[in-house]
């Protein structure tokens, strides 16, 4: 999965602070900073969002669950607003809006 920067110059300046680290001379702690102020967030999605980004995909709440290794509950809870996506699951549902259900098939 492509990382999504803040800007060009961030990209720029993460690839050097990447090739510093493989080298070993930034650790993995400095790296973890360095790459929380340079990636983008993953952004809150609405329930009707995810309820079309499924329909887009022609899935159906128990096969989009599947994709996305969550319950059919869970996913009529987003849909629903009961409850809202977060972490890995909003990650998974932003590269899916981005690239399709393909992209974690």
């Amino acid at each position: 999965m492509a990382k999504k920067y803040r800007s060009e110059a961030y990209a720029a300046i993460h690839e050097t602070m990447e090739a510093l680290h493989e080298v070993g001379a930034i650790d993995k702690q400095t790296m973890r900073e360095f790459d929380e102020s340079c990636l983008t967030p993953a952004q809150p999605m609405p329930p009707e969002r995810i309820r079309a980004l499924r329909e887009r995909e022609h899935l159906s709440q128990p096969i989009f669950a599947l994709y996305l290794n969550v319950s059919k509950n869970l996913v009529s809870d987003w849909e629903r607003g009961v409850k809202k996506p977060g972490g890995p699951a909003l990650r998974l549902l932003t590269v899916v809006e981005k690239n399709g259900i393909q992209a974690i098939a």
